[in-house]
């Protein structure tokens, strides 16, 4: 039976703000060309920049953090 995808796992939160220093997003710390390409990454890929997340937040100075 044939149905629609499984959905793709995320970290997006929609806040889709990037910091002009490290380049990352402020809302789920990845870098844009990771955002535009999301879909198109196996999952495996996808499960090895979602484990890199947690370690990035701290590239993002901590008061710009602050305005979320």
């Amino acid at each position: 039976m044939n149905g629609p995808p499984p959905p793709i796992k995320t970290p997006c939160i929609k806040v889709c703000v990037v910091d002009g220093e490290s380049g990352l997003c402020m809302g789920c710390y990845r870098r844009l060309h990771e955002v535009a390409g999301w879909s198109r990454l196996t999952d495996a890929e996808r499960d090895a920049i979602l484990a890199e997340l947690p370690d990035r937040r701290a590239l993002i100075r901590p008061e710009k953090l602050a305005m979320f």
